[in-house]
């Protein structure tokens, strides 16, 4: 009985743990891919892929551990929508030569999250087929 309720008990805080690192890693994806994008071209090729790796990982511990088989729906309809919009928004932005200063860092920021966000979709896809393939 009391070893029942303190194995669920240690289930549910590592299902809460999961979430915590998934919620962490999110905050801090999103949090480089808007700095880094705003001092974007400043940065050297080196310092450039580490965070390029730092975005993936970020990404793929956010499809990991963050997505649950009840949100799938709800996240690939809005991630799908994110990654067509920062996207097109980056070309579209490229496209507009006038915009000196604001154009380029929005660009950067939209390619940054492209960047956390394609390895978080994909991820949470694949988890999603793999269920209804099971099913």
């Amino acid at each position: 009985m009391l070893s029942d309720y303190l194995l669920k008990g240690g289930e549910e805080m590592a299902k809460n743990s999961k979430k915590l690192i998934g919620a962490w890693a999110f905050l801090v994806g999103v949090l480089v891919a808007v700095v880094v994008g705003v001092i974007g071209d400043s940065l050297s090729s080196g310092l450039q892929i580490w965070v390029l790796g730092i975005l993936v990982l970020a990404g793929i511990l956010v499809g990991i551990l963050n997505v649950n088989a009840k949100e799938t729906s709800g996240f690939l309809l809005a991630a799908l929508a994110l990654v067509i919009v920062s996207f097109m928004g980056g070309n579209v932005i490229d496209s507009f030569g006038t915009v000196k200063i604001i154009g380029p860092m929005l660009k950067n920021i939209l390619l940054y999250l492209l960047v956390l966000f394609v390895p978080t979709t994909i991820i949470v896809a694949l988890k999603s087929v793999f269920e209804i393939a099971r099913d």
